[in-house]
């Protein structure tokens, strides 16, 4: 079996979806580990729903079998909320953009 990557590149739903297929695990199973509704978990992957809190995707993370950094939108979410306490760094990254 061929090693997983530490972090996913595809969007949420998709990461989800392969996890589950990779570990045989299916709606109602990811359900009763992280007790979110099996319908809820199948808006998640289709993208019927935004990405869901941190907790949550800790929650999903830990059923999985990842780490919560493996979801490219929570890799996202931590890097938003450090440089929001860096004003001066924001401010250099958008000059290099082009901004």
């Amino acid at each position: 079996m061929a090693r997983r990557k530490r972090f996913s590149e595809e969007p949420f739903g998709p990461t989800v979806e392969r996890l589950m297929g990779e570990g045989g695990v299916t709606y109602r199973d990811l359900s009763s580990r992280t007790k979110l509704s099996a319908g809820y978990l199948n808006h998640l992957v289709h993208g019927n729903r935004p990405v869901p809190s941190n907790d949550v995707v800790h929650a999903l993370a830990g059923a999985l079998g990842v780490e919560p950094e493996h979801f490219r939108e929570y890799r996202l979410r931590v890097i938003t909320d450090r440089l929001q306490q860096m004003p001066d760094l924001i401010d250099r990254l958008y000059k290099r953009l082009g901004g």
